[in-house]
């Protein structure tokens, strides 16, 4: 069973900026082979997708986030991480990491915080 960790969730400023890491309890090839994503949930409301990388490094960003957020990852250390600047308001959610494996599988975690203050 594959177990995501995501950290660096917080309190910042509307204009601030944040870095969301997630790490992967996984082998290295699984996680390499692996699409990651970052997405959001904020109250009442349904998770929606922030960022994508597939496992060839290719990208997909919500409208909403473009120019504004930048995922990576390194596959060296199993992780994946969300650059997020010039942060509103409306960013303010639960964001989650997400894994797909080149079988199907499809693994969540638990969730980290972030509040943006106007």
């Amino acid at each position: 069973q594959v177990q995501l960790l995501e950290s660096g969730g917080g309190l910042v400023q509307a204009g601030g900026s944040l870095r969301l890491s997630c790490v992967a309890s996984t082998t290295r090839s699984i996680f390499r082979t692996s699409t990651m994503g970052w997405y959001r949930q904020a109250p009442g409301k349904q998770r929606e997708l922030d960022a994508t990388m597939t496992s060839t490094g290719d990208t997909n960003y919500a409208d909403s986030v473009k120019d504004r957020f930048t995922i990576s990852r390194d596959n060296a250390k199993n992780t994946v991480n969300l650059q997020m600047t010039s942060l509103k308001p409306d960013d303010t959610a639960v964001y989650y990491c997400s894994m797909w494996t080149v079988i199907r599988n499809n693994y969540w975690g638990q969730g980290t915080q972030v509040t943006v203050s106007s």
